[in-house]
């Protein structure tokens, strides 16, 4: 598919979610008057980590700032209909918002949930500390023992329609006039300190005022096709969802065991997953799913945790990548330190998308103004990188 140009002041490679809400907000913003093209390889966006995550927001970071990007995302969300209308079409994307629920199974995670509470509250979430036997009460379903605390989000947290909100960002930002192709970017050009253009698997060379890397796990490849690096890794998640004999009824969060095994409703169904004891990096196109990470860590632990999950059978399965930051599982934003019109959005470790509506508005703002206006996210940026100075975040799942 060609571009019905041959210059754009802003393109996008990579239109998922977080490169789909960059458009949205450039779009939408009426003080960018420039074009936009964004390049997506697939448009049934099959593979993408969007369509293939656990599609969940939360505020239960350790990082104030993380707490605050994801506050942004849920006020986006409640008011998704509102904010992507085009015409009468209003989209649904079915916020479910039970929570997350955090387990500690020693003092020091324990130590943990509090401290990360604390920062929590003072950005304004409501968050919970619920001690063991406050724990049974509340989740009859739940075995207690060897638990120290847990940490429960009351509001603003839950899972949502993923695809739903790519398309919803998706839709609005083509009906303001960002262009769309169905192309690959094979090769970036570079001179000097700047990017002049890249080119398509299609052939045709597109110039550009400012690329942004939305690339998801190919984000690296993308970096050395302008000669820089980033520290970015595809891992792969294998995501299972069984049925259980015995439904846990009504409100049941997403919850996460003390080993790092978590599950949620899905439906009458569950949904379940791990952090991988054996995390290597993986080839992008590799989405075999890991079934002994089932049958060896996740229901082995969730049986324990959850008795009725002694009874269950898997209906469901499959693998998705993280575009894992392995300095400090944080997203790197914004351009890079020797080439100022490369914008990077690249190494969000699991979180790209709660994070995308603030990540996009702050994209967006960067592009605008040459700085961000809302939400100050230049901890993100490239020069912690060069510095090899990881900006931590303790609560990564």
């Amino acid at each position: 598919m060609q571009a019905s140009r041959t210059s754009y002041d802003v393109v996008i490679v990579g239109g998922a979610v977080v490169g789909s809400a960059t458009a949205y907000f450039l779009a939408t913003n009426p003080d960018f008057t420039g074009s936009v093209l964004v390049i997506e390889k697939d448009w049934t966006y099959q593979r993408s980590a969007t369509a293939l995550s656990s599609s969940s927001i939360r505020h239960q970071f350790s990082n104030a700032i993380n707490v605050k990007i994801s506050q942004f995302g849920t006020e986006f969300i409640r008011n998704f209909k509102e904010n992507v209308a085009v015409d009468a079409d209003t989209p649904e994307i079915g916020f479910h918002e039970n929570g997350y629920l955090f387990l500690a199974g020693d003092e020091r995670g324990a130590d943990v949930l509090r401290r990360n509470h604390e920062t929590q509250v003072a950005c304004g979430a409501d968050v919970s500390l619920l001690d063991p036997d406050g724990l049974g009460k509340r989740f009859p379903w739940l075995n207690t023992e060897g638990l120290t605390l847990g940490s429960k989000g009351e509001r603003g947290e839950g899972w949502f329609d993923s695809v739903g909100l790519l398309q919803g960002f998706r839709k609005k930002a083509r009906s303001l006039g960002v262009e769309y192709i169905e192309d690959e970017v094979v090769a970036i050009n570079r001179e000097g300190d700047r990017i002049v253009s890249v080119t398509t698997g299609g052939g045709q060379v597109i110039a550009c005022g400012m690329l942004v890397n939305t690339s998801g796990t190919n984000g690296k490849v993308m970096a050395r096709m302008a000669g820089l690096d980033i520290p970015v890794e595809p891992r792969r998640r294998s995501i299972f969802v069984v049925d259980c004999r015995t439904p846990l009824g009504p409100g049941v969060g997403l919850t996460i065991d003390p080993t790092g095994v978590f599950f949620r409703p899905e439906g009458k169904f569950y949904l379940m997953g791990t952090s991988p004891r054996h995390d290597p990096e993986v080839d992008p196109a590799d989405f075999a799913v890991m079934h002994d990470e089932f049958e060896t860590e996740i229901w082995p632990t969730l049986a324990n945790r959850v008795p009725a999950f002694e009874a269950i059978k898997v209906v469901n399965s499959w693998a998705g990548h993280y575009d894992y930051c392995t300095l400090d599982h944080n997203v790197i934003l914004g351009p890079h330190a020797e080439v100022r019109n490369f914008l990077f959005a690249n190494g969000f470790s699991g979180h790209g998308l709660q994070q995308s509506p603030a990540m996009g508005r702050g994209l967006c703002e960067l592009i605008t103004y040459g700085g961000f206006r809302t939400l100050d996210l230049s901890p993100f940026g490239y020069e912690r990188v060069v510095a090899n100075r990881p900006f931590l975040e303790d609560a990564v799942i």
